[in-house]
């Protein structure tokens, strides 16, 4: 009877922590996952309800054995004067599907994980960008402005922040603002995802002063990048002059990493 009782109840425990175990972000990673994006049946492509202006639309994906979303996006623009909703006015800015696959290779490049796996695909006559869903999570503005919730861990949120920062400094994304554009998942992990108005040919960082805190890991990685890899890997997505420009940032932000270093010291400028 009391083997029975026991039996029962890990039963239960165990099927209670199924029903609380997050939501994976992710089904697929990795080359998998491209693979997955690049060949499986496009079973469904749909509006959706979204803050973005570029008129993403939500992909149904189904392989046979797994049914998964996806984010189609195929604009393709040149805004030759761009002013955005808060008065700020960029020329030759380029809006375009490419920059988000461009966004996912350096990622990898980097080995950040920050950016959803993502491929160039056509679906019908369209060509464009197709990027994994990231399941059961929320923007930033929807944590922020509507649930008000806190991080639980306060310092690997700040220092997942950070890497963003930089990030976003390193591709000089124009929409840098749009904290629409970053996702949290269930783990209170950070994604970034809407790389559209990324690779601005800017030499000069956007706000050197707004990056205090570096990891690193990424910093690592950026000292490590082979140029000759970058211009390989990039050049289908980004024009030599991008790539030229986001070398010119990368540099920059090594060397301002150890000028903070240098005023601050590594306990209060480097994380890991």
């Amino acid at each position: 009877m009391l083997h029975g009782t026991v039996a029962l109840f890990m039963f239960l425990a165990v099927q209670s922590a199924a029903v609380e175990a997050p939501i994976p972000a992710l089904a697929l990673t990795g080359e998998t996952a491209e693979i997955f994006l690049r060949e499986a049946e496009v079973v469904e492509l749909e509006e959706y309800d979204n803050k973005g202006i570029t008129n993403p639309r939500r992909a149904i994906l189904a392989d046979g054995g797994r049914t998964l979303r996806a984010v189609f996006k195929d604009v393709d623009d040149l805004h030759v004067k761009w002013k955005t909703d808060d008065g700020r006015i960029f020329f030759n800015v380029v809006d375009s599907y490419r920059n988000e696959v461009a966004s996912y290779e350096l990622d990898k490049l980097l080995g950040l994980g920050l950016v959803p796996p993502t491929v160039e695909r056509q679906i019908g006559h369209e060509v464009g960008s197709l990027q994994l869903w990231i399941e059961g999570a929320m923007t930033e503005w929807e944590r922020k402005k509507v649930k008000k919730l806190r991080p639980p861990d306060m310092e690997a949120w700040n220092n997942q922040v950070s890497t963003l920062k930089i990030f976003l400094q390193l591709v000089w994304d124009t929409d840098f603002n749009n904290i629409s554009n970053v996702i949290v998942d269930e783990s209170w992990k950070i994604w970034k995802i809407d790389s559209s108005r990324a690779f601005h040919s800017k030499r000069k960082l956007r706000q050197e002063d707004s990056l205090n805190r570096f990891s690193r890991k990424l910093l690592a990685a950026l000292e490590n990048l082979d140029r000759d890899e970058l211009e390989k890997t990039l050049k289908p997505w980004l024009s030599l002059r991008q790539t030229k420009m986001l070398w010119q940032r990368r540099t920059r932000i090594l060397e301002l990493a150890e000028e903070r270093v240098a005023e601050f010291g590594e306990a209060a400028v480097l994380y890991d």
